[in-house]
C-alpha cells in the first residue's frame, strides 16, 4: 500500500488548516483550495480548549498564539445581578500541560496561515470556490471557480476534505434537501471594547440567563492599563426576525440591544460602559444544524463546521474541528501503515469516532451546556441569593460542569 497520498482540503478555515498541517507532516501531498482572494481578519474573539491546543502544541503553535492572545485562566458564571454562581480554573491554572487561549479569530486564523504556508508553500490557493466534484474508484476529480480569471479548473486527488463552513458545498451535495441552517431565534451581538481588566484580567465570564445573557473575556494582555476585551450580547430575538443570511461582519447599531442591559453595572464590571465602548458591532443569529448519518462517501469527508456547526456554547466550534484534524491525520496513519486497514477503514474510523463525539455536542449545546446553571439561578433565585449555597445543592454545580467536560473531552488532569 502505498503510504503517500494527495489530499484536497476544500476551505482555509481554522480546521482545513490544521489538517492540512498535520496531514503534510505526516508526509501527504496536500493542497488546499481557499474561495477568498485574500483572507482578512474577520469576526471578534474565540476561545481554544487546552485538549485543541494540545494538537496545535504538535504543530509548535502555542508560543506564538500566546503572543497573539491570552491565556485564560478562569471561567465564571453570574445571574443577571453580578452575583457569582460558579467559577472554575481554566487551562494551565486547573492543572492542563497547555493552555486555554482567548484569541482574536480573525489573528488566529491568519496565523494558521502563515505557519500552513511556511509548510505547504505554494500548495495554499486562494481566490478558488469548490463548485463540484466526481468520484472514480480511489480518486476525486474537483471543479473549481478560480475567481482571478473567471474560469474552471480541476484538480485530482486520492482524497477531498470538505473543510469549507456551514454553508458547504461539499456537504450541501450529498444532503441537498437539508436548506438552511437552523435559528434557535436568539441573536448574538458581538464586538470589542477596550477597558480597564476586570476580575483576574485573564477571566471568561457569562452572566444572566437564557436568553438574556452576556459573555466576555480579554483577548490580548493590557497596553496602558487597557486591553481588548471581547463581549457577546444575546437576547431572543423570535419577534424580530433573522435579516438574512448569517454573516461574520454584518455590521449593526447598538441601539437594537443595549437597553436590554441598561442596569447591569455590577460591582466588578459595567456592561453598559463596556458595550459603548465597542468601534463596532457585529450581529450573529445563534444557528446550528441537525447531526448527520454520515460524513464520510467513499473518498470524501467532512471536517469542521461543513461537518457539525453548532451553538457558541462552552467554547466548542473551533475546538472541535482541531480535534477533527488531528484524528483524520491518525487514522489515516494507521490505515497506511504495513498492515494497516487502508483509507476506506480509516475514513469510516474517523466518521464514526468524531461524528458520535461532535453530535452529542451539538445536542447539548441545543440544551444550554453547562450554562445550564445560570438557568437555574434565574429559575430557583429570580430575584438573587445571599449564598449560593441556597440555590444549589453541595456538588450540583460541580457535576455540571464536569459532565460537559467529559462530553466535549477535556476532563481536567488528575
Amino acid at each position: 500500500m502505498v503510504g503517500r497520498m494527495r489530499i484536497i482540503v476544500a476551505g482555509a478555515g481554522i480546521g482545513g488548516l490544521v489538517a492540512a498541517m498535520k496531514l503534510a507532516d505526516r508526509g501527504h501531498d496536500v493542497v488546499v483550495y481557499e474561495s477568498v482572494r485574500a483572507l482578512a481578519p474577520l469576526g471578534v474573539g474565540i476561545n481554544i480548549l487546552p485538549h485543541a491546543m494540545a494538537v496545535l502544541d504538535t504543530l509548535g503553535l502555542v508560543d506564538g498564539l500566546l503572543e497573539l492572545g491570552v491565556a485564560t485562566e478562569e471561567l465564571a458564571f453570574f445571574n443577571r445581578h453580578g452575583q457569582l454562581i460558579w467559577r472554575e480554573p481554566r487551562g494551565r491554572a486547573a492543572g492542563y500541560p497547555v493552555p486555554q487561549i482567548s484569541i482574536h479569530r480573525g489573528r488566529l486564523q491568519l496565523a494558521l496561515f502563515d505557519a500552513a504556508q511556511q509548510r505547504l508553500g505554494d500548495a495554499i490557493v486562494t481566490g478558488h470556490a469548490l463548485t463540484g466534484f466526481e468520484q472514480s474508484p480511489g480518486r476525486v476529480t474537483v471543479e473549481l471557480l478560480d475567481r482571478e480569471r473567471n474560469e474552471t479548473v480541476t484538480d485530482t486527488a486520492d482524497l477531498l476534505i470538505g473543510a469549507d463552513g456551514i454553508h458547504s458545498t461539499v456537504r450541501k451535495h450529498f444532503v441537498p434537501n437539508e436548506g438552511p441552517p437552523q435559528w434557535s431565534g436568539n441573536m448574538l451581538w458581538r464586538a470589542t471594547s477596550q477597558h480597564e481588566p476586570y476580575l483576574t484580567g485573564r477571566s471568561m465570564f457569562m452572566a444572566g440567563h437564557r436568553p438574556h445573557k452576556f459573555v466576555a473575556y480579554p483577548i490580548t494582555e493590557p497596553v496602558d492599563g487597557l486591553q481588548t476585551i471581547n463581549w457577546i450580547a444575546e437576547l431572543d430575538w423570535t419577534e424580530y426576525g433573522m435579516a438574512g443570511r448569517e454573516s461574520w461582519n454584518r455590521v449593526v447599531e447598538r441601539s437594537l440591544f443595549d437597553s436590554e442591559f441598561s442596569d447591569w453595572v455590577f460591582d466588578w464590571l459595567d456592561i453598559p460602559e463596556l458595550i459603548a465602548g465597542a468601534d463596532q458591532v457585529l450581529e450573529f443569529p445563534m444557528v446550528d444544524r441537525d447531526p448527520l448519518e454520515r460524513w464520510t462517501h467513499d473518498r470524501i469527508t467532512l471536517l469542521g463546521d461543513a461537518a457539525h456547526p453548532m451553538y457558541p456554547i462552552g467554547s466548542n466550534g473551533a475546538s472541535q474541528a482541531i480535534l477533527d484534524a488531528q484524528a483524520l491525520a491518525d487514522a489515516l496513519t494507521n490505515a497506511l501503515a504495513p498492515g494497516g486497514d487502508g483509507v476506506d477503514v480509516a475514513l469510516e474510523q474517523y466518521d464514526l469516532e468524531r461524528r458520535t463525539a461532535t453530535g452529542a455536542i451539538v445536542l447539548a449545546n441545543r440544551g444550554h451546556g453547562p450554562e445550564v446553571v445560570m438557568d437555574l439561578a434565574e429559575e430557583r433565585a429570580p430575584g438573587g441569593f445571599d449564598s449560593v449555597a441556597d440555590v444549589f445543592a453541595e456538588g450540583e454545580l460541580e457535576a455540571v460542569s464536569d459532565q460537559y467536560k467529559r462530553l466535549a473531552g477535556f476532563v481536567r488532569p488528575t
